[in-house]
Formats: C-alpha cells, structure tokens, sequence
C-alpha cells in the first residue's frame, strides 16, 4: 500500500469506478490509485464489516503472477516465508526483505494449480508497487539463471474483500461450489455468476473474510452478486488498525523508516531455515536480540496520535515514534500503534504522546486492540 508519487503520471483507476462514482463512492488518491475512501460514511462502513459484513473494491493491489520449473525456488529465495512447504490452495503472508533484512513490501503469496505441470504462485503486493516488484522478480531471474516466468498481471485482475461475521454465509451462498470448508489462508477456484475467481480466505479487518481475483472483464458481475455494504479505504485503514496489522509506508517504509519483521511483529512471516536475501541480517538480529519494536498504544487525553508524532517517557524525552494513528470506532477511544525501546514495550507502561506541542498520556497495549491479528 505503499504510495507512489504521482505527481507527474495520471492516477490509476479500478476497472469500477464509474460503478462506484454513480454508487456516490468518494475518491482519493492512494499509492497512484483513485480509489473510493467511502461510499456512506466510515462509521457506517467500519460497523458493516465488525457486526455483519461489508465489500471492498482492492483492485489497486498488485497481482505478479510466476510460473516455470525454477518459480518455486525463485519465490523463495524472494521473500523470507518457507514458499516451498506450500500445497496448491495455500496462501501464505509473508515479507519481501533487502539485505539488510528491512521490509521493503509485504505480500500474499498464493500458490495456485500447477501450469502445464509446473508450479504456479501469484504474489500480491501492495498498490503501485507491481512494476518495482515485477522488475526485482526478472532481475533476480537472470542474476540467478533461474528457469522461471514472471509476468506483472495487475490490470488482468480486479480484486474484491468481502469481509465480516457473515462473510462466510454471504461468500457461500454466491459461489456455484463450496468455499465455506477453506480454512484461514487456504483458498481455491469456484464460479460466481459464470466467473471463474480464485478465492481466499484471508483479509485485513480481524474479522472472517474472503479476497476474491477476478478478471478484469467480469469485474462488474461478480461485484453485483454481492449485496451487502460497499466500503471504502477509510474503514479499510481503522479496521486494520485496530487488528494491529501493517500499512506500508507507515508502518514500515524501506527508506524512511527501515523495519525488519521481527521489529515490525510479523516474525511468525520468517523461516530462517530458507535462504532468502535478508537471511543473514534476521538471523543475526534474532541472535542479538531487538532493540526497538512496535507496539499498540492508547491515549489516555483527548487527541488523535498521528503519524510521525513523538513518543515520549515520562520525564518528556523522546524514546520513539507513532507509525499509524486513529479514533477507534469500535471502542471510541483513540489508538495507534509505534517504535519503542524493547525497555519500554511492556502493557501497561505509561508514556507520552507529543501532539502539537503538547505532552498526552498514553499507555503501551497489547496488539491487537480488537479482532484477530491476521
């Protein structure tokens, strides 16, 4: 979800937005995208998908698609999961790392049915960052002489999260064959309305959910066959927020805020029995131990801790920094998550939050605030 700069290039568009500017969807610009931030209202959207269940149009993530008797090992060689343990129907969420073992993207890796009996994946990284990812792929392909094909399949695909406690009913009763049996991160091809669409249980909420790919071309029909509410990236991002999940760029920014997954939580993303680019830095690190980390914090003043804004201890100096920040709809209370020293990352531990000059108390929490870390 990284944003690109647009500043010089026409923003993308979901093959539905005409569908949803007559549906009265407002619009923004993330990661060279113009996507819908809501349709009715993000409280309206946010309780959709915590109490019933709601649809979102994610078209902006990245689909790279890699094939060939090498795509095994090439997928894992670049990203820092164990790919090769992986069955067609798994799906695995996982970490693209640089040598010194920071995030440069995280993604789901599918592995989907063999092609002409070779493995096949497709990886889906966040918005824009489809031709960055495309280009690593290819260029690690040839330095390595790998046999493998990558090809970039974003504008092939749109995508749709039907997310919420009655996703599951909702998901099964459009599908032409049974989906309801896949378990967490598993998925399959079923048909909607004559569409054939890979299907897979995962999502970004904390809730149950499904993500379906589809092609671009039936993007509308299969859109249709679900009525429920549609929700934009407002409720998108206090959703994942509350569940304690990562928003590239914020949360971890290769240049401006380099995080390896063991600082970033998601070492359970890390198998340091593969090779993959990074291994060495995450094994020494896990060797060494951490030094700084991310954790959930409240506050416990008026205020809203925004990205970028200081944390600091109680004596007012500052020890870290608040990655993401919002009004949790769901318990009315502002949340964010941040860095901190490992000394300081303990629940329950009282510090400060620097909000336009002045000092907010705050306390360190347990992630995730709501739902299930996914």
């Amino acid at each position: 979800m990284s944003a690109r700069d647009s500043s010089h290039m026409s923003l993308r568009k979901p093959p539905l937005y005409a569908v949803h500017e007559a549906r009265g969807a407002e619009f923004t610009d993330f990661g060279g995208w113009e996507m819908p931030v809501e349709f009715d209202s993000i409280q309206t959207e946010h309780d959709a998908v915590r109490e019933e269940v709601g649809i979102f149009d994610v078209s902006h993530m990245s689909e790279i698609e890699v094939t060939g008797p090498d795509a095994t090992e090439l997928m894992e060689r670049l990203v820092c999961g164990n790919v090769g343990a992986m069955d067609v129907g798994d799906a695995k969420y996982t970490a693209i790392l640089n040598e010194d073992g920071h995030i440069i993207d995280d993604t789901i890796v599918n592995r989907q049915p063999d092609q002409d009996g070779d493995p096949a994946f497709v990886f889906v990284p966040n918005a824009g960052n489809d031709e960055r990812m495309y280009e690593r792929w290819e260029t690690h392909r040839e330095q390595w002489g790998l046999d493998a094909t990558v090809e970039n399949r974003t504008d092939d695909f749109a995508m749709f999260a039907i997310q919420g406690p009655e996703a599951e009913d909702l998901v099964e009763d459009a599908t032409d064959e049974p989906v309801a049996d896949l378990g967490f991160f598993e998925a399959r091809y079923a048909t909607i309305d004559g569409v054939r669409t890979w299907i897979s249980r995962t999502g970004y909420t904390g809730e149950d959910g499904f993500e379906t790919m589809v092609p671009v071309e039936e993007a509308e029909t299969v859109w249709q066959a679900f009525d429920c509410q549609p929700c934009g990236l407002g409720c998108r991002d206090t959703l994942r927020l509350e569940a304690g999940l990562l928003l590239a760029g914020n949360d971890f920014d290769v240049e401006e805020n380099p995080r390896t997954p063991f600082e970033a939580g998601i070492s359970f993303t890390v198998d340091l029995d593969t090779d993959f680019v990074g291994r060495d830095a995450l094994a020494l690190q896990d060797e060494e131990g951490l030094t700084e980390t991310l954790v959930g914090l409240k506050l416990q003043e008026r205020g809203i801790a925004r990205h970028g804004y200081d944390i600091a201890d109680l004596d007012g100096d500052v020890i870290g920094t608040v990655s993401s920040g919002t009004m949790s709809p769901t318990l009315g209370e502002p949340i964010a998550m941040g860095y901190v020293p490992v000394e300081y990352a303990d629940p329950g531990t009282e510090v400060q939050v620097i909000i336009r000059g002045r000092d907010k108390k705050a306390r360190i929490e347990t992630l995730p605030f709501v739902g299930g870390n996914e």
